[in-house]
């Protein structure tokens, strides 16, 4: 999906009093993104950083615990950047197995409550359970799902901007 359909360019669109910044990379793990992370502060100084990252490492079923390092260290970096964090949580297929989902899942969750970061449990509520907002490979949401997306990102990033926003 074309960069300019999703919900990071819609959300740039809505905020116009702010700088919105996307510094993804499609099919990024939370290791390139920890990469990457350092120099993408230094450059643009953000504010807020919104912290999408790990789905898929869950889907490569890369370790739990590498995972929620690479996350630390990322919230870690944000911290000291001067950034608050929102960090966005993923839930993965049931096929991956109950104990491997529930640690994945959890990641989030621990890694919000440890840095008390804003937090969306799941950027993919709402969209995950109609065929007719995911692509074909089961996972991706298509273009008409990103307004959903980012109407779930905006009550949690309306408190961090500082004043309402309209949705």
């Amino acid at each position: 999906m074309d960069t300019e359909l999703g919900w990071v360019k819609l959300l740039a669109d809505h905020l116009i009093d702010h700088q919105v910044i996307n510094a993804s990379v499609s099919g990024e793990t939370t290791g390139g993104g920890l990469v990457r992370l350092q120099k993408t502060l230094d450059l643009h100084t953000p504010d807020i950083l919104i912290l999408e990252l790990g789905g898929n490492d869950g889907l490569r079923g890369y370790p739990i615990d590498k995972i929620e390092a690479n996350l630390d260290a990322m919230a870690r970096m944000a911290e000291a950047a001067g950034a608050r964090v929102l960090l966005v949580g993923m839930v993965l297929p049931p096929n991956y197995g109950r104990r491997y989902t529930t640690a994945f899942e959890g990641i989030f969750s621990t890694i919000a409550a440890r840095f008390e970061l804003a937090f969306v449990p799941f950027i993919l509520d709402g969209v995950a359970t109609s065929s007719s907002l995911i692509q074909r490979d089961g996972i991706h949401p298509k273009p008409e799902a990103q307004k959903m997306i980012m109407q779930g990102i905006l009550p949690v990033l309306t408190p961090l901007i500082g004043h309402p926003l309209e949705q």
